[in-house]
């Protein structure tokens, strides 16, 4: 096993992109975000007011412009996003309406136009990241099961084999179109997603027969909200995280609520989103664990929080990312006592010469 030294800290832009500078431009929220400290940004590719997807598929010279754009400010692009476009590659009908907006006007109202335009978004993030030079990518699943993941009455023999077959169909092509760009599809693992846990992700696994592609975005912040383990999931999973949102959260049941929340508003929950060293989640084991496995990429931070501002978060969150970064060791910490291979005496130690 090799250590890597994680790199960061970056900052994902959709939770801060806006109308209005700096925020509405690449160049001038690029800029904002290098002069908060941050050496990366993960571009949302559905807001073209930073990025026009359409173009990076298809233009090296567009490509070469946006990483120029970047490199001017003094950050680099982490990875692109379809969040958006990727929860609509899989929509149960009881979402049809609210998750109509994420699409174009032209396919709003039809399922399969719908669809068919969330899986060319996808194909052309596929070609956008290549021309950009990216290795991963992040996105979300989509779900057509989620509406029966606590089921009353009791869930039929195959209904849930029938939406993870059907799931994992839609995705395998775009899988192949990923893997012919060399790029990793990591998905994010999130409530409301089909993919929203460690037995999930297997489900999905093997029904797209362990593609090499098939990755997982890494953010604690779900998994303290559904009581799951984080610091084992990596160490279960660390082959297959790809990426890392620094996402924090705090879970405080009461006599009241509990993971489902009781239909309150955020800052009412037991379990919130909060903004980095404000909530719960134990970084330093993270940032730990993932360094001692390997994690090659980028620590991007994820701002989401019910009570702090987002100015405040942004810009703690630089500070917070690269405090908790580690610089991994080339050396074991007693080599000053190495004596050097001797085989005769190894064999002498153990009472075999």
């Amino acid at each position: 096993m090799t250590m890597t030294t994680i790199r960061g800290p970056a900052i994902f832009l959709a939770q801060f992109a806006g109308d209005a500078a700096p925020f509405n431009s690449l160049k001038s929220i690029a800029a904002w975000a290098a002069a908060l400290g941050y050496q990366g940004v993960q571009i949302p590719s559905w807001d073209q007011r930073l990025f026009d997807l359409e173009r990076a598929a298809d233009s090296d010279a567009y490509c070469a412009e946006v990483k120029a754009t970047l490199a001017q400010a003094g950050v680099q692009l982490t990875e692109l996003s379809t969040h958006l476009q990727g929860q609509l590659v899989a929509v149960h009908p009881a979402y049809d309406e609210a998750f109509d907006g994420f699409a174009p006007a032209a396919v709003r109202g039809d399922r399969a136009a719908r669809q068919a335009w969330a899986v060319d978004q996808l194909m052309k993030a596929a070609r956008a990241s290549k021309r950009l030079g990216l290795s991963a990518h992040a996105t979300f699943s989509g779900a057509l099961a989620w509406p029966y993941v606590y089921p009353w009455p009791q869930r039929p023999p195959g209904l849930i084999e029938t939406a993870f077959d059907t799931l994992a169909g839609r995705w395998r092509p775009i899988l192949d179109a990923f893997d012919a760009a060399g790029v990793d599809v990591c998905f994010e693992i999130h409530p409301g997603e089909d993919l929203h846990d460690g037995a999930s992700f297997e489900m999905f696994l093997a029904r797209v027969g362990d593609h090499p592609r098939c990755k997982i975005l890494y953010d604690p912040s779900h998994f303290v909200l559904q009581q799951l383990d984080y610091l084992g999931f990596i160490d279960v999973y660390h082959r297959r995280i790809g990426a890392f949102h620094v996402k924090d959260a705090e879970f405080n049941p009461t006599a009241r609520q509990g993971v489902y929340g009781g239909y309150q508003p955020w800052v009412e929950r037991a379990g919130r989103f909060r903004s980095l060293g404000d909530g719960q989640v134990d970084f330093r084991g993270i940032f730990s664990k993932l360094a001692q496995h390997g994690f090659a990429g980028w620590a991007v931070l994820e701002w989401e929080c019910a009570i702090k501002s987002a100015d405040q978060g942004a810009r703690e969150g630089a500070p917070f990312i690269r405090d908790h970064i580690i610089a991994v060791t080339a050396t074991a910490f007693d080599d000053f006592a190495a004596a050097g291979t001797d085989p005769a005496a190894n064999r002498r130690m153990l009472g075999l010469a």
